[in-house]
C-alpha cells in the first residue's frame, strides 16, 4: 500500500480513526500532504502521533503552507501577525501547546523544518498544493508547492498524476484524472481523506470518529 493522507489541521481524532481503520503495516508507505497544524483542536497531538508513526512505519511528511507560515512567524512581525490571525488559525496551534511559541518542543520544530517539498513515485507526484505543468517537479518555485490552487492544476509534463491537498473541495475528493485533491476540510466539520495511489481506494474519517470507504471510480 502507498497511502496519501490529506490536510489534517490538528484533527487528531480523524487521524487516529484513519490509522485504526486502514491498519497500515510497517512496510506500507504513508505520505502526509502537509498542513498538520492550525484551525483544528490538537495540532500538538497530531505531530506527537506522526512522530511516533515515523519510528515504526515507512513515513514521509510533506511541507504545507501552514507549516511555512508557522516557521515564518518567528522571522518577522508581519508574518507573526498573519499566523496568529483568524485567517490562519495559528493561535489554535499555540493553544494546543500551552499558548506560546516557546511551548513548542524542539522535536516538533525539527519535524516541521524537515518536511519534504514533494514525493515522486513511478506514476504519481505527491505535493501539498500543486505544481506548474511545464516545469520539472524538482525545478518549481517553492511557493508553488505550498500555495498553488487546485483549479490551476493542469496535466504535468511528466504524465504523472498529481496528488495534493490545500484547496478545500466538497464532501469528497475531486478527481480530474491527471490530478486528485484530498482536502475535504477535516477541521470544518468535513472529512479527512486518504488515498491508496496504487488501488484507488479512498478512506474518510471525521472528528466524530466516523469512517467510510469508497473508490476513485466513485468520484466520476
Amino acid at each position: 500500500m502507498r497511502l496519501a493522507i490529506g490536510d489534517i489541521h490538528g484533527c487528531l481524532t480523524s487521524l487516529r480513526t484513519m490509522l485504526d481503520v486502514i491498519q497500515p503495516t510497517p512496510d506500507d508507505l504513508i505520505v502526509t500532504l502537509g498542513d498538520y497544524v492550525d484551525r483544528g483542536p490538537d495540532s500538538k497531538g497530531v505531530i506527537d502521533d506522526l512522530l511516533s508513526l515515523k519510528k515504526t512505519h515507512n513515513f514521509i511528511h510533506l511541507m504545507g503552507n501552514h507549516e511555512i507560515q508557522m516557521i515564518r512567524a518567528l522571522e518577522t512581525s508581519q508574518d507573526r501577525s498573519r499566523f496568529l490571525s483568524g485567517l490562519c488559525g495559528g493561535q489554535d496551534t499555540l493553544d494546543s501547546y500551552g499558548g506560546g511559541f516557546d511551548d513548542v518542543p524542539e522535536e516538533h520544530w525539527d519535524f516541521i523544518h524537515s518536511a519534504e517539498l514533494y514525493h515522486e513515485l513511478e506514476k504519481h507526484i505527491l505535493v501539498h498544493a500543486g505544481i506548474e505543468e511545464n516545469i520539472p517537479v524538482d525545478s518549481q518555485d517553492q511557493e508553488t508547492y505550498y500555495y498553488q490552487r487546485f483549479h490551476s492544476q493542469q496535466p504535468h509534463q511528466s504524465g504523472k498524476t498529481v496528488v495534493c491537498g490545500h484547496t478545500i473541495q466538497g464532501d469528497l475528493p475531486t478527481d480530474l484524472g491527471y490530478a486528485i485533491c484530498l482536502d475535504t476540510c477535516a477541521y470544518g466539520g468535513g472529512w479527512l481523506s486518504a488515498l491508496d495511489v496504487d488501488t484507488g481506494e479512498i478512506w474518510q474519517t471525521n472528528e466524530q470518529g466516523q469512517s467510510r470507504e469508497l473508490h476513485r471510480n466513485d468520484l466520476a
